[in-house]
């Protein structure tokens, strides 16, 4: 094991790099500010059987890509690996629907799952997701997809396309569910592994299996929208009559279904025609039944999530999303010694101001140092001499208009309000 490579499936952000990543987030942050939505922040690992009750233990997530361990406790602990089960956990454990309903929550930060890394897929990764819990309203399901929608125009994103689907609710799936078995039946031998596990177990996750044999077998299978009750086909129609009016286009996908157990209703997936196969930029839907399922009062919720890393990966094949690099406010060029003392204190008391002010470290030559305040990009350039010091003046020089001034030394306040105003 070389100690100067990172694990496998994990990734270094760099700088650089981690400019878009932040410009990313600050998107983020306003999108889910205009649409009402508070941010939540769960612990990194959970009790395992929280997501085996709230995911499914029939989905590929539980059986094969957790990061489960015993803790010296004994008891059994797994890093998150996805961010709804997490967020409905701490909003009943804190008592979040104690006041007006919907509660809207959104989260951001790493997840982890035992995946082959592949291009925007890590098994480390971040993911953004945004939950409304407390309303039934297709009306909510709507908005949970335009926020992404608004994100992903708000960093000029072009290609995508919103897939939609309704799954029903488990009154309606049970004779979706024995109408799958009895389609799937004859065909046992020529499913995947996975899938002959799961035929008798949950026979929907077979639509999401991915494997080709598997993907030939569906082409025929029934679809759930043929056995939708009253009231969900109600939500579906009420779902596409909100898209219709917000001018959201969306194409109905049939074969659409979400890889945890916990969703019901409404389902969808934006995906990116710049992506190939592995094309999702986000996905969610309606999970009713969640909230019941982990230890809360019966409460409806809808929700979205995406891999930042997978969106971000678009991004940069459309070339949006650049972030500014700015260089430092402020070089500040000595001869060392008392020079150097000096363009010390002036650096420490510009900081303060909350100026990025840069200076050299290996008392190299005053030419050496202007080169590297070059390279940095720095707007302004000051040079402390023994003359500079003696007089207690300095002339700051501006590298994009190449205007000068002469300021005071012992008064930074004069250096401050001169380099302050261009940094604004």
């Amino acid at each position: 094991m070389a100690l100067t490579s990172r694990p496998r499936g994990t990734n270094d952000i760099i700088p650089g790099d981690i400019e878009l990543w932040l410009e990313l987030e600050e998107k983020i942050r306003q999108v889910c500010h205009a649409f009402g939505y508070k941010e939540l922040r769960t612990p990194l690992f959970e009790h395992t059987e929280l997501f085996q009750r709230g995911i499914g233990d029939a989905t590929d997530i539980v059986e094969k890509e957790m990061y489960t361990f015993e803790d010296r406790g004994h008891r059994s602990i797994t890093l998150r690996p996805e961010g709804t089960a997490p967020l409905v956990r701490a909003y009943i454990e804190n008592n979040l629907g104690s006041g007006s309903l919907p509660v809207k929550l959104f989260y951001y930060g790493p997840m982890f799952r035992y995946e082959r890394p592949q291009a925007g897929r890590y098994r480390q990764f971040t993911q953004f997701g945004c939950e409304a819990l407390g309303s039934a309203d297709p009306l909510l399901d709507v908005e949970t997809i335009a926020l992404p929608l608004a994100l992903y125009e708000s960093c000029g994103l072009t290609g995508f396309e919103v897939e939609l689907n309704s799954i029903g609710c488990p009154s309606c799936r049970g004779a979706y569910r024995e109408k799958l078995i009895e389609f799937f039946a004859p065909h046992t031998d020529h499913l995947c592994k996975s899938c002959q596990g799961r035929l008798e177990r949950n026979p929907m996750r077979l639509l999401d299996c991915k494997v080709e044999s598997c993907q030939a077998i569906m082409e025929d299978a029934p679809v759930i929208t043929e056995y939708l009750c009253t009231d969900c086909a109600h939500h579906f129609s009420g779902v596409r009559s909100y898209l219709d009016e917000f001018g959201i286009p969306y194409k109905l996908n049939p074969r659409l279904v979400r890889g945890f157990d916990y969703y019901t209703r409404t389902v969808f997936e934006v995906v990116s025609s710049e992506l190939g196969s592995q094309n999702a930029i986000g996905a969610g839907g309606r999970y009713d039944g969640l909230v019941e399922e982990v230890g809360g009062k019966p409460t409806p919720a809808v929700g979205y999530a995406v891999g930042v890393e997978r969106l971000l990966l678009a991004l940069k094949s459309q070339g949006k999303l650049q972030a500014d690099m700015p260089g430092p406010n402020l070089y500040l060029a000595h001869f060392g010694g008392a020079t150097k003392m000096k363009a010390a204190y002036v650096a420490q008391t510009l900081r303060k101001q909350g100026l990025w002010v840069e200076l050299d470290y290996a008392d190299r030559s005053v030419k050496a140092q202007m080169k590297a305040a070059n390279k940095l990009n720095s707007r302004f350039v000051l040079v402390i001499g023994e003359d500079e010091l003696a007089n207690n003046r300095a002339v700051v020089r501006d590298m994009q208009s190449g205007q000068e001034a002469s300021v005071s030394l012992d008064d930074v306040g004069e250096l401050t309000k001169i380099v302050g105003e261009c940094a604004k």
